[in-house]
C-alpha cells in the first residue's frame, strides 16, 4: 500500500476559535467533504480539495460533523449547544438545542434518527418527532457508532465505559476500559464468519480492542504505543484507518491485524474519514489546521509460474489458483503479506518479519494442496521476490541475494543498473537460472551456483518486461518505450521489433507464439507471420497452449483464444509440420478437418492421418488406407478431398483431369444428380471408344462377378443375351442405378420406364404390374417371346394384371401370346364371349368340355331350357339336366301348367 498525496488545505488559525479540524464526515456517495475546523463549518470538493462553503452558522467551536445516509443532509453540532441540521447544499433548515456542548453527532444509517452527545447526555432526533429525546449519560459523550442495521449505537465515554444500547437509548451492555474511549465504529460490513456485529474501540490506555453487541470480546487486545483520537471504517469492512495523538496514521485490517503506517502528521489527529464510494482514499484533520486527502495505491502482490498464479488477498491471505483446472486455495498467513514468488510446486511468502514456504508434495500438476515446509524468521526488505526449487532471492536495487529455505544468505550479486524485472527460467535444482532486466536496457543471465552474471542482450531503453522461449532460443523485451523486441539467443540479433506492447509472455507449449497486450489490444504473433490483434483489457503474463493468462487490475483471468487463424497461416505457406503443432495447442474439430485436407491435397499424409485420428474420421482413413498413393495421383486425392469438402463440380474436374471420368459418374450418382451423372458417363463412352482409358478384358466380361455387374452389360442388338465388344456400358449402368433410386423413392413408374430402357423387362413389368400402368405393360407383352421361359412368366403375370383390371381385350392378348389356352377359355367364359369360346374349342377339342358346363347355367339364365339340357349332356352332367326337368316339372305343374309339365315329364 502506497498513500498519494490528492490534495492539502492548510486552515488559518483564528485568534478566538483557533483551526482544529475537530470533525471530518463525507457525504455518502464521495463527492463532497464536510470538515468542522473553528467556528465553521466548511464544504470541500472531495476530488479537488476547492472550498465550496463556508457556513457560519455556529456562534462557537464547532465539535462534529455528520452526514445522513441518503446523502440529502448534514448535521453539525458545537460548543454553542446547537445542532444544526442543513441541506447538502449549506442550507440550514433546522436547529435544536441542549444543555452543553455537543461533543458528537451519528446518524442512523437505516432511518432519518440522529444522536447527539454532550457532557452528561445523549439526545435522539428524527424529523417525524416535534422534540428531542434526551436520556443521561454517567459522563461525558466522547464518540457514537450505529450498527449497520441501526437497531443498536454504542457510545465510548470519557469515564472509560463503553455503552451499548438500542435505537431508543436503552442500556443492553457495557464494556468497562480504564481510561477514555475517543474512538469507537462498528464494522459496515460484517464476516460471514462473524454471526454478529463487531465494535472497534479505541482506548486512551494506548490499546485497540474489538467486542460483539453483547460486550463480549471478539479477539485479542493490541497495544498501540500512541492514544487513539479516530478511526474510519472502508465501505467494504475489510480495513479501517486509525489516527493517534502522535499524529500517526495507520493501517489495519478488520481482524486487527497492522499493515503498515499510512503517514506521519505534525500534530494530533482528531479525525480522519475514509472515502466512501471512488477510489480509496483518506482525508486526514489535524490539530494544527490540516486536512489532506491521500489516495490509498494498493499495489497487486502476485506469483506466476506457468499455470499457477497466487495473489494476496485481503493484504493478509495468500490465494493461489491454478490456471488451467481453475482451482483455487486460501492459505491464511495472519500477517502482512508483502511479496509473493511462486516456483513449480513451490510457494514462497515474505511477512514483515519471516518467510514462509509452502510445497506441494508429489508431482500432479493439477494437485494444489500446499503444505508449509519451512518458516524462516527474518526481516527483509526488496522490490522484487522469486524462488527456486532450493532457494529464494531478493531483489533490491542493483543487488540480489540468494537465501537457503534456512534463512542462510548463500550468495550476493551486484549488477551495474537498477533491476526492473526478474524471471526465473528454470533448470537442475540448486542451479536454475534467472534472467534480469535492468533499467540501462541490459538482460543478464545468472545461474543461482554461479557467482558472474552473464550480460545477454544489450539494448538502451529500460526494460519493463521479458520472456522466454520454451526452446530458450529467443528472448523478448518490452521497454519502457512499449516496444517489443524479440532476440535470437545463439546470434544476439533482433528477430523483429513490435509497437504498442506492455506485457509479453511466450507460449509455452510452442515455440514459435508470442503473445504482447497493450492499448486494450491483445497480439499473437506466430513465426514471421503478421501479429493477430483482438480487444483484450488487461495485461497478458502467460501463455500456454490456447489459454492467455490475462492480469486484470487485481484478478487474473484465463482467456481462451482460437489457434485457427495461425494454423490458417502456415496452411498457406505449406508448412504442414508446424500448422500441426499449432493445431494442438487447440483448435476446433473444423480446424483439425480443414488440416487434415489441406495435407491431402498435398498429399502430406502423415499429417493428414494424424489429423483425421483426433477427429476419430475412420472412413477416410479407411479409404486412404486401401492403396499407395503417388505423386502422380495428386489430383486423384485432391478430388477426393474436394467432393469431401461438398464441393463436387470442382471435385469432378479434377476426376476428369485423372482420368477417372467413372469416379465422377459414382459420385454423381451417389447424390443422385443425374444430370451430372449422365454428363460424365457420355464422356467416360467416348473416352473408351477413344482409347484414352484401359477397358475389360474379355475374360473380365465373360466372367462377371455377381448378378449385378451382368445387368451393367449391354446386350447387342444383333444377338439376345451376347455381350457386346466394346463391354459393359457407364451409360446403361448409370440408368440402372437411377431406375433402383426411383424404385426406393417410390417412383414406381419412372423406375419402369429406366428398366425398360436399358432392358430389364421383367423388372420393369413387374412395376407396371405394382402400379397397373397397362399400356406400357401390354407393349413389354407385344415385345416378348413365347420361346423364352422368362417372357413367358412375364406375360402371364400381365395377363393376370389385365384381368384384375377388367381389361378383356389385353388380357385376351396376353394369353393368346402366351398360348395358355385353359386360361384363355375361362377369360371367354367369364366374360360370356361364347363365340370366341366355341371358336377356341372347335381348335382345341380337349378344352371343349370346360365350356358346356358354364354354357349351360348361361341358357338356363336366359330361359333357353331345350339347349341347356343340352348343354349338360354334352358337359357329361346328366345329373345337372335331369334336376333342371324335374325343378321345370314341378314349377309348371304348381302353376297349373300341366301341358309344359307333361312335355318335361
Amino acid at each position: 500500500m502506497r498513500p498519494h498525496a490528492i490534495w492539502r488545505d492548510q486552515i488559518p488559525n483564528r485568534e478566538k476559535y483557533g483551526n482544529v479540524v475537530w470533525s471530518i464526515a463525507y457525504r455518502p456517495d464521495g463527492q463532497q467533504l464536510v470538515v468542522a475546523v473553528g467556528n465553521r463549518v466548511l464544504l470541500y470538493d472531495a476530488n479537488d480539495g476547492d472550498l465550496v462553503h463556508s457556513l457560519k452558522g455556529h456562534r462557537d467551536s464547532v465539535y462534529c460533523v455528520t452526514y445522513s445516509k441518503q446523502g440529502k443532509r448534514f448535521a453539525s453540532g458545537g460548543a454553542d449547544h446547537q445542532v444544526i441540521i442543513w441541506t447538502s447544499k449549506g442550507e440550514g433548515i433546522l436547529k435544536y438545542s441542549h444543555s452543553d456542548s455537543i461533543q458528537f453527532l451519528a446518524y442512523n444509517p437505516v432511518t432519518q434518527q440522529l444522536a447527539s452527545g454532550t457532557h452528561n447526555d445523549i439526545g435522539l432526533w428524527s424529523p417525524e418527532q416535534k422534540s428531542v429525546q434526551k436520556h443521561k449519560v454517567p459522563a461525558r459523550v466522547l464518540c457514537i457508532s450505529w450498527t449497520t442495521d441501526g437497531l443498536h449505537l454504542a457510545l465510548g465515554l470519557f469515564n472509560g465505559h463503553v455503552s451499548i444500547r438500542d435505537k431508543f437509548c436503552a442500556e443492553k451492555s457495557k464494556i468497562i476500559r480504564s481510561e477514555p474511549v475517543w474512538c469507537l465504529a462498528w464494522n459496515p460490513s460484517p464476516s460471514r464468519s462473524e454471526s454478529t456485529e463487531i465494535l472497534t474501540v479505541g482506548c486512551w490506555d494506548q490499546t485497540l480492542s474489538f467486542y460483539k453487541l453483547s460486550g463480549q470480546e471478539a479477539g485479542p487486545q493490541h497495544k498501540l504505543g500512541y492514544d487513539p483520537c479516530s478511526i474510519s471504517f472502508f465501505s467494504s469492512g475489510e480495513y479501517f484507518a486509525l489516527g493517534g495523538f502522535d499524529g500517526r496514521v495507520q493501517l489495519w485490517t478488520r481482524d486487527g491485524i497492522l499493515l503498515e503506517d499510512i503517514g506521519q502528521m505534525d500534530s494530533p489527529v482528531w479525525s480522519l474519514a475514509v472515502r466512501p464510494m471512488g477510489p480509496p482514499s483518506i482525508t486526514i484533520g489535524t490539530e494544527n489546521g490540516d486536512v489532506a486527502a491521500y489516495q490509498l495505491i494498493f499495489s497487486t502482490v502476485h506469483g506466476l509460474h506457468k499455470d499457477r498464479y497466487a495473489y494476496r488477498d485481503k493484504m493478509t491471505d495468500v490465494v493461489l489458483q491454478h490456471l488451467v483446472s481453475d482451482e483455487k486455495v486460501r492459505i491464511r498467513c495472519k500477517d502482512h503479506v508483502k511479496k509473493i514468488a511462486v516456483y513449480r510446486n513451490r510457494l514462497v511468502v515474505q511477512l514483515p518479519q519471516k518467510v514462509l514456504v509452502y510445497e506441494v508434495p508429489g508431482d500432479d500438476p493439477l494437485d494444489m494442496r500446499y503444505q508449509p515446509v519451512d518458516k524462516v524468521r527474518i526481516t527483509l526488505d526488496c522490490s522484487l521476490l522469486v524462488a527456486t526449487a532450493q532457494h529464494f532471492i531478493l531483489c533490491h536495487e542493483k543487488q540480489l541475494q540468494l537465501y537457503s529455505s534456512a534463512g542462510v544468505m548463500e550468495r550476493e550479486w551486484h549488477l551495474d543498473s537498477l533491476i526492473r524485472y526478474i524471471k526465473v527460467f528454470g533448470g537442475v535444482p540448486g542451479s536454475e537460472g534467472i534472467l534480469a532486466g535492468l533499467k540501462n536496457g541490459h538482460i543478464v543471465k545468472i545461474f543461482i551456483n554461479s557467482a558472474f552474471p552473464i550480460t545477454v542482450i544489450k539494448q538502451t531503453s529500460p526494460v519493463r518486461c521479458l520472456d522466454f522461449s520454451c526452446d530458450r532460443k529467443k528472448l523478448a523485451i518490452v521497454n519502457e518505450s512499449a516496444t517489443l523486441m524479440v532476440y535470437d539467443l545463439e546470434t544476439q540479433k533482433l528477430l523483429y521489433q513490435e509497437a504498442g506492447a506492455s506485457s509479453v509472455a511466450w507460449n509455452q507449449e510452442f515455440p514459435d507464439m508470442v503473445a504482447y497486450s497493450g492499448n486494450d489490444t491483445l497480439c499473437i504473433k506466430t513465426g514471421s507471420f503478421p501479429p493477430h490483434p483482438q480487444k483484450l483489457h488487461g495485461f497478458v503474463v502467460g501463455f500456454k497452449g490456447s489459454k492467455i493468462f490475462c492480469l486484470k487490475s487485481s484478478s487474473m483471468e484465463t482467456v481462451e483464444i482460437p489457434q485457427g487463424p495461425s494454423l490458417y497461416r502456415y496452411l498457406s505457406v505449406g508448412n504442414f509440420s508446424a500448422a500441426y503443432e499449432v493445431a494442438c495447442l487447440g483448435v476446433t474439430d473444423g480446424d483439425w478437418r480443414q488440416l487434415a485436407l489441406y495435407a491431402l491435397k498435398e498429399m502430406v499424409f502423415d499429417v493428414a492421418r494424424r489429423a483425421f485420428i483426433r477427429i476419430r474420421d475412420v472412413w477416410y482413413l479407411e479409404e486412404f488406407s486401401k492403396r499407395d498413393w503417388s505423386k502422380e495421383d495428386r489430383a486423384l486425392v485432391a478430388a477426393y478431398v474436394l467432393a469431401y469438402e461438398g464441393r463436387f463440380h470442382e471435385a469432378a474436374v479434377l476426376f476428369g483431369q485423372a482420368k477417372e471420368y467413372g469416379l465422377a459418374t459414382e459420385m454423381f450418382t451417389d447424390l443422385r444428380r443425374w444430370d451430372d451423372a449422365k454428363k460424365w458417363a457420355d464422356i467416360h463412352e467416348k473416352a473408351v471408344q477413344k482409347g484414352e482409358i484401359d477397358i475389360p478384358s474379355k475374360e473380365q466380361l465373360s466372367a462377371p462377378e455377381n448378378k449385378e455387374d451382368n445387368a451393367n452389360l449391354v446386350p447387342d442388338g444383333n444377338s439376345p443375351g451376347e455381350i457386346s465388344k466394346r463391354g459393359p456400358s457407364t451409360t446403361t449402368g448409370l440408368m440402372l442405378k437411377q431406375a433402383e433410386s426411383s424404385e426406393e423413392d417410390g417412383d414406381l413408374r419412372a423406375a419402369a420406364d429406366m428398366y425398360l430402357q436399358v432392358g430389364q423387362k421383367e423388372r420393369a413389368a413387374a412395376l407396371y404390374t405394382r402400379i397397373g400402368a397397362l399400356e406400357p405393360l401390354i407393349e413389354i407383352v407385344r415385345s416378348c417371346d413365347r420361346q423364352n421361359d422368362q417372357d413367358e412368366g412375364i406375360m402371364l403375370d400381365a395377363a393376370a394384371c389385365f384381368i384384375k383390371h377388367d381389361h378383356y381385350m389385353f388380357a385376351k392378348e396376353a394369353l393368346t401370346k402366351a398360348e395358355d389356352f385353359e386360361n384363355l377359355i375361362s377369360l371367354h367364359v367369364k366374360k360370356s364371349r361364347w363365340e370366341e369360346a366355341f371358336q377356341l374349342a372347335r381348335s382345341h377339342p380337349e378344352l371343349a368340355e370346360e365350356i358346356y358346363l358354364p354354357w349351360g347355367n348361361w341358357l338356363i339364365s336366359n330361359d333357353r331350357y331345350e339347349e341347356a339340357y343340352e348343354a349338360f349332356e354334352k358337359a357329361g352332367r346328366s345329373d345337372l339336366s335331369s334336376d333342371m326337368l324335374r325343378q321345370l316339372t314341378n314349377l309348371s305343374a304348381e302353376q297349373k301348367l300341366f301341358k309344359q309339365a307333361g312335355m318335361y315329364s
